[in-house]
């Protein structure tokens, strides 16, 4: 129906009204109600066409396929039109409802493909980490590094296939910006002082069933990837002294179990999500890309095993000072950390899963936050190194981008540039700080510094979304099931700080004791560390079979000399 047919028929109806009431036009909202005659009853408004109705295609004028056979189109214009809408059945022909099913089915497609290209990135930062923590520790175990970091890929994915994602995310939807993914609709609940606590989600074991779901295989992607990102921060901290065997079963673990418990209580609809509309606690635990979920649980893992595994032999001298252990290739470092910094531009701006709706335009707000808090971050580091030691560091340096992009995961999608910034700066000295409190006040060695560049700072990040969130993000009108946007402290909302230190508590008392529980299981069962000779003569060929640097000769050296490291 056109828009002529249907307004004839309103303007006659609006013209016997006024006729009958006896008023000028405009007049009869300055007449009370008492005094004002009865009003004529409102015209009928017109039908609405039939969605099945078929439409008029040369209405819309798309282009002749002999115009585009002739002249091409080199400006863009006439490409992608109605003619290109398909029929669900080509003997109707094209109807509205043709039309407007496409239309929503766009929408899922920009979301899906932005969600996977973005997974993409995510799944290519393990190169990064695996050129960092290699470069960070000495050649005698470069093998068997690159050889945890590639490996941790496989056996994680393969725990969070077989129950992991059904855990983390199996009770969640529906899931609107991918369509719903409906059968993802299972949460083991129990309640607590008379409110439902969400403790893990019960469908998608396999990715079978019900799950065998276009949009369950888009959010399996992308999780996935995080998952995996937890789990090879551990490989870091426990470098140069770990069984493969153990590592291999631990990362099996954290996969299937460690990882996805926390991150349904933070993202799959579990009770940490649920603290604002349970308790009024702001927001809810709100954690935009994972500081706390993937991070803060990579790194708290990676304290708990190093202090079950020890340090490494000559790491530390009987009075309890501390030696250095130079890694053997820092141009390797600082490319990875490149790799890194690019990869996380698929880490926070995906975690939209959209960039169509709810709010999906801020990907651009959240993807400069990203650059400029890895920016201060390696500031910090710099200065502070500066200041301290009196030289720029190269390692701490890396060390400082990175953390100032761990800090910057979980507030990305909450905060303005200023506070992006502020955040980086401070991450970047943190993590020296904290590097120095690890390795000399708890006496725990980590080659790479993962527990302070994802631990420390996973957890200042989720701290500084309880100040710094600014109340501009609108989501969709709300947020873990709270209208509105998200504020923190410094925005007004104190509430919403108490909702992230319940987090940071959940982190440091759960996650550490699970991690550390198991981890001491595992150690009597098979045993956690290598023997001292294999650590002695290096890991690649007792633990791998085949030196990386087979045309190189190796010198070792006594700890606490200027000698390059080994």
């Amino acid at each position: 129906m056109t828009r002529c047919t249907w307004m004839k028929p309103c303007l006659w109806a609006a013209v016997v009204a006024l006729l009958v009431s006896g008023l000028p036009a405009g007049a009869q909202g300055q007449t009370s109600a008492a005094s004002a005659p009865a009003a004529a009853a409102p015209a009928p408004p017109p039908p609405a066409p039939a969605m099945d109705a078929p439409l008029d295609i040369k209405a819309a004028q798309p282009p002749s396929t002999d115009d585009l056979a002739a002249k091409g189109d080199a400006g863009g214009t006439s490409t992608g039109t109605v003619s290109d809408v398909v029929a669900a059945d080509t003997k109707k022909g094209l109807t509205l409802a043709d039309v407007v099913n496409q239309a929503g089915q766009n929408r899922i497609a920009i979301n899906f493909v932005w969600t996977l290209v973005t997974g993409f990135l995510v799944m290519f930062m393990q190169a990064g980490f695996a050129i960092v923590e290699t470069g960070l520790c000495r050649a005698k175990n470069a093998n068997h590094t690159m050889m945890m970091n590639f490996m941790v890929y496989g056996f994680g994915l393969f725990a969070f296939w077989v129950c992991g994602f059904a855990i983390q995310m199996g009770g969640g939807a529906p899931y609107s910006t991918l369509g719903g993914i409906y059968p993802l609709n299972s949460e083991h609940v129990i309640n607590v002082l008379g409110k439902p606590w969400g403790l893990f989600g019960t469908h998608g074991f396999f990715l079978s069933g019900a799950s065998y779901d276009v949009g369950a295989m888009v959010l399996f992607l992308f999780q996935m990837v995080f998952m995996d990102t937890a789990l090879t921060i551990v490989t870091g901290a426990c470098a140069e002294r770990w069984k493969y065997v153990a590592f291999a079963i631990s990362s099996v673990f954290m996969g299937a179990i460690t990882y996805p418990l926390f991150a349904n209580w933070a993202w799959g609809g579990g009770w940490l999500s649920q603290l604002g509309a349970n308790f009024s606690l702001g927001h809810g635990y709100c954690d935009f890309a994972g500081s706390g979920v993937v991070h803060a649980v990579g790194g708290i893992t990676a304290l708990a095993l190093s202090m079950i595994i020890g340090p490494r032999i000559g790491k530390y001298n009987r009075d309890g000072s501390s030696n250095a252990m130079p890694g053997h290739d820092i141009v390797i470092v600082l490319t990875g950390c490149f790799i890194l910094a690019f990869g996380w531009f698929g880490f926070n701006p995906g975690s939209t899963l959209a960039a169509s709706g709810n709010g999906a335009l801020r990907i651009g707000s959240i993807a400069v936050n990203t650059m400029l808090a890895g920016c201060t971050g390696s500031f910090g580091a710099i200065l502070y190194m500066w200041i301290r030691y009196g030289k720029p560091d190269a390692s701490m340096s890396g060390n400082g981008l990175l953390a100032g992009l761990v800090a910057i995961t979980a507030p990305s999608g909450f905060v303005s540039t200023v506070g992006a910034a502020i955040i980086g700066l401070v991450a970047g000295a943190l993590v020296c700080v904290s590097v120095e409190f690890v390795d000399r006040v708890l006496r725990v060695d980590d080659p790479v510094g993962a527990i302070s560049v994802h631990g420390t700072n996973g957890i200042w990040g989720v701290i500084s979304v309880g100040l710094f969130a600014d109340g501009t993000s609108n989501y969709g009108g709300s947020w873990n099931g709270v209208n509105g946007s998200v504020r923190g402290l410094f925005y007004g909302d104190a509430s919403q700080l108490v909702a992230q230190l319940i987090g940071v508590g959940t982190l440091i008392g759960g996650i550490f004791a699970l991690s550390y529980i198991s981890g001491w299981i595992m150690d009597l069962i098979i045993g956690q560390r290598v023997s001292a000779a294999d650590e002695l003569e290096g890991l690649d060929i007792p633990e791998m079979g085949a030196l990386c640097y087979p045309e190189f000769v190796l010198k070792h050296y006594s700890p606490g000399t200027a000698a390059a490291a080994d």
